[in-house]
């Protein structure tokens, strides 16, 4: 097998440690819902990572505000939006 690059090895990495799940007849049955919203905040984490609103006064003079701002805006606009599926999956 190949070696993952390190953005796909955090994401299986959290998924094989989400270990949510219950006794079930005396084996242990893993929560599936919870260990892929668990690895879809990993995606997050990795693809579209949290960044504080961009301020003129911290990107300073070289760097287009609007531009700035459109980046961070899809960006978040990502993360939401897999974090809202993650959400919608723990809560199964």
């Amino acid at each position: 097998m190949t070696e993952l690059s390190p953005a796909a090895q955090a994401v299986i990495d959290t998924w094989w440690n989400a270990s949510d799940g219950e006794y079930i007849n005396g084996v242990w049955t893993p929560n599936r819902s919870a260990q892929l919203a668990a690895a879809l905040r990993a995606a997050a984490d990795q693809v579209a990572p949290w960044q504080p609103e961009p301020t003129e006064e911290s990107l300073g003079p070289t760097i287009d505000f609007g531009y700035a701002w459109a980046l961070f805006s899809k960006t978040n606009d990502v993360r939401q939006e897999l974090l809202a599926i993650a959400d919608e999956l723990e809560a199964q």
